[in-house]
């Protein structure tokens, strides 16, 4: 059976016995004018023949795409669909769609994704980069592309910014430990590829600091190399292999502050698996206030870093920024909370 073909404003300009270019006019809403008898037999001939105009081709010659692309280091980490959840709950109020590109923390994939969703005439990119590489951030936003950028030290780059006080938040888990008497606290983390975890262990050492507590090298663990498994995420299993490290030390410590809750997940597995308890054997505090961490046994006490609501602000100001509503970059640093769950001990009871 022949597919029926699709009614072009062509066809419509042969019924009514006009140029396509007016059709077109009337169609669009130009604002051309056009005879009130003319306009009229134009859009009874578009209902007649049951016209659907091109949408996308129309965006395209205006560069008007309703795609706006969003790139994460690494999607297998909770926090990141937490943080794509509240990026698509705004777009999709504004009526824009995204785009997900996953980096795996590799800078080339990065460039080659964001050269890629400017190919497709993409109007903006929310992006948790792993790339230094500001300069070519710059290019990209003098060819019209708006950026929103997170979590990232991205110096005079000018260009929306949405930030977390990661160090504010380290010296938060330091100072709850100490006021239940804990001062043997070692920091776990994955290698300091991000800004976010040097930025969380320079809270570690001021919070220690401000409670006149030496800092000691034997309780900084951070593994040697980085790398992503695909059944499950690294920071968990970081996490599991450094409580290891940790139970050969001369002088265990009674408390934990993981880089984030992932790796607060494989200690806590680690401790329990050993036969040992948590909060009392090891307390443990976390960073992200994932889903998962009121959830597992026992439930986590944790720094709170509003992924979905992050997401929700940078869908907001990317668009806004697309469509001229507002035309200075925004520079914003996110607060950090404390949540106090079961997994710390008090010892001065």
């Amino acid at each position: 059976m022949e597919k029926k073909k699709k009614t072009t404003i062509y066809d419509i300009a042969k019924e009514v016995g006009t140029s396509a270019a007016t059709v077109s006019r009337v169609l669009s809403n130009s604002g051309y004018p056009v005879k009130d008898e003319l306009r009229n037999k134009i859009l009874e001939a578009a209902k007649e023949l049951n016209y659907s105009p091109n949408i996308i081709g129309r965006m395209l010659k205006k560069n008007e795409s309703r795609d706006i692309g969003v790139i994460v280091p690494n999607i297998s980490n909770p926090f990141f669909p937490q943080l794509v959840l509240g990026i698509e709950q705004e777009a999709r109020k504004r009526g824009y769609n995204i785009l997900l590109c996953n980096s795996f923390r590799d800078f080339e994939t990065e460039r080659k994704y964001i050269q890629s969703l400017c190919q497709k005439q993409i109007g903006g990119i929310i992006l948790s980069s792993v790339n230094e590489d500001y300069v070519f951030l710059e290019e990209i936003q003098q060819s019209g592309v708006k950026l929103v950028v997170l979590d990232n030290d991205s110096g005079d780059l000018k260009c929306n910014k949405i930030g977390f006080d990661y160090v504010k938040g380290g010296m938060m888990a330091i100072d709850y430990l100490v006021e239940m008497g804990h001062r043997d606290i070692a920091f776990i983390s994955s290698p300091f590829t991000k800004k976010s975890r040097s930025k969380a262990f320079e809270g570690y050492k001021l919070g220690l600091y401000r409670n006149n507590i030496a800092f000691t090298d034997e309780y900084l663990m951070i593994s040697d190399i980085e790398k992503e498994f695909e059944n499950t995420t690294y920071e968990f299993e970081n996490g599991k292999c450094m409580v290891d490290r940790l139970l050969r030390l001369e002088k265990c410590p009674t408390a934990v502050f993981a880089v984030n809750d992932m790796t607060a997940f494989g200690i806590v597995q680690r401790i329990i698996n050993l036969g040992l308890k948590v909060p009392e054997d090891i307390s443990v505090v976390g960073f992200d206030n994932l889903e998962l961490s009121s959830m597992i046994n026992p439930p986590l006490t944790t720094i709170n870093q509003p992924s979905i609501e992050t997401g929700r602000l940078a869908s907001r100001i990317l668009i806004d920024s697309m469509n001229e509503t507002r035309r200075e970059d925004i520079s914003i640093s996110l607060e950090p909370s404390l949540v106090i769950r079961n997994s710390v001990r008090n010892l001065r009871i």
